[in-house]
C-alpha cells in the first residue's frame, strides 16, 4: 500500500465512522474556544468543561477578562493543571487582544501565536475549528496515531508531523482530519494497549501488521 493509498483508506474509513467529528471542548463562541484550548494544555477536555462554565459567567468576553485579576482567575481554574501559568496566560491573552487587536481575536496562525499561552497547536485548533482553515493541530494523540498507522514517517516533533500530514490530506478535509485522529487516539488507538481488535483501520495500519500480527504469530 502506497502512502497516498493509506491516506485515502483512512479518509474513507473516518468519513463513515466519524462523519461529524468535532472538538469535545464545550464552547459558544471564538473567545470561549480560545480560553478552553489554552486551559486544555496537559489537561483533559472533561476537566476543562467542568471549570469553564463558572469562568465564563464571571468573564463572559475578552474585555471583562482583560480587566480580571490573577487571584480571581486562579480561584476559578485552580483544579486545572498549571493554574498559575494559565491564569497569567489568560489575562495576558485578553489584554493583548484588546491592546493590539482592537478587542477582536485574530484569525491567522501568525497573529494568534503572538498571544500569551497560544502556541502553534492552539492557533491551528482555533483557525480550523472556527474558520475551517486547512491547519493541522498536532497533539500527543495526532503524533502517536499518525505514526502508528504509517501516515507519517520518521517525524520527530509536532511540526514535522504537521508538514507530512498536510502534504497528503485533501485541503478541504484537514480541519476534520485533526479531530478524526484525536478521537481515534483517545478511544481506540490509546497509548498503552491499543484496542486493535476493535479498530477499523487494521487493514491499512503499519503498527498492526508489523507488530501485533507478528506477536500473534510468535505466540
Amino acid at each position: 500500500m502506497t502512502r497516498k493509498e493509506r491516506f485515502d483508506a483512512c479518509v474513507a474509513y473516518f468519513q463513515k465512522a466519524l462523519p461529524d467529528a468535532e472538538t469535545e471542548l464545550t464552547f459558544g463562541n471564538t473567545y470561549e474556544l480560545l480560553v478552553a484550548v489554552i486551559l486544555s494544555a496537559q489537561c483533559t477536555d472533561k476537566r476543562v468543561n467542568m471549570v469553564t462554565p463558572d469562568l465564563f459567567r464571571t468573564y463572559p468576553d475578552i474585555p471583562s477578562l482583560a480587566k480580571g485579576t490573577y487571584d480571581d482567575v486562579f480561584a476559578l481554574i485552580k483544579s486545572i493543571s498549571f493554574p498559575g501559568n494559565k491564569s497569567r496566560h489568560l489575562l495576558g491573552m485578553a489584554q493583548m487582544v484588546v491592546e493590539k487587536f482592537g478587542g477582536e481575536i485574530p484569525m491567522t496562525v501568525e497573529e494568534l501565536v503572538q498571544l500569551p499561552g497560544v502556541g502553534r497547536k492552539t492557533a491551528n485548533v482555533i483557525t480550523s475549528v472556527v474558520d475551517k482553515q486547512p491547519n493541522m493541530a498536532v497533539d500527543t494523540h495526532v503524533f502517536r496515531v499518525s505514526a502508528r498507522i504509517g501516515l507519517t514517517i520518521g517525524a520527530k516533533n509536532p511540526l514535522q508531523t504537521e508538514m507530512q500530514l498536510i502534504k497528503f490530506i485533501p485541503k478541504d478535509l484537514v480541519y476534520i482530519f485533526h479531530h478524526w485522529l484525536i478521537l481515534h487516539g483517545r478511544y481506540v488507538c490509546v497509548a498503552r494497549n491499543p484496542k486493535c481488535n476493535e479498530c477499523g483501520l487494521r487493514p491499512m495500519c503499519k503498527f498492526y501488521h508489523s507488530t501485533i500480527l507478528k506477536q500473534k504469530k510468535v505466540s
